[in-house]
């Protein structure tokens, strides 16, 4: 990454953070561990060893996930943030407010990659709105989700309870 100033935070806006320096290597973990934490087949990180680490709205609670290893997330909206571990920090790539710019570059834990993964690319592809009809509510949909850019109040205040 040639750029060196990056946001993001949670999907709730409670916790954001700002990474100034260069980002390290991106990578995905197929680990049981980075499973679980993410809640998906694997997780997409990348490492902020050498920037620094700076959060601008709240902060992360933590889970001990091994004698080594803490992993960070938003104690209000459960968004996995952070793998912490005796040599760096990593940041979920997904959590940047512009994760398009971060491309992994290795795979880590295949041990415990799961076999469907590698077929995912070949599955038929669907807009969200593509079939309407079976999911009519999309068409009225209002995301609560924090914007991927800074705000100066969060939540919004018409956000319905």
């Amino acid at each position: 990454m040639t750029d060196d100033r990056h946001a993001g935070g949670c999907q709730c806006g409670a916790v954001r953070f700002r990474v100034e320096g260069a980002l390290g290597d991106a990578s995905v973990c197929h680990c049981r561990m980075c499973q679980k934490a993410s809640g998906s087949f694997y997780m997409p990180l990348v490492s902020v060893r050498q920037a620094k680490l700076v959060w601008t709205r709240g902060q992360p609670k933590h889970f001990q996930s091994s004698n080594h290893v803490r992993r960070g997330f938003c104690a209000d909206c459960g968004t996995p943030l952070t793998y912490e571990a005796p040599d760096g920090v990593a940041l979920a790539i997904a959590t940047f407010d512009a994760p398009e710019g971060i491309a992994p570059v290795i795979q880590w834990g295949t041990e415990a990659k799961l076999p469907c993964v590698d077929g995912i690319r070949d599955l038929p592809e669907q807009d969200t709105m593509a079939d309407i009809t079976a999911a009519p509510f999309l068409s009225t949909l209002v995301s609560y989700q924090h914007p991927d850019h800074e705000t100066d109040h969060w939540p919004l205040l018409e956000r319905p309870q």
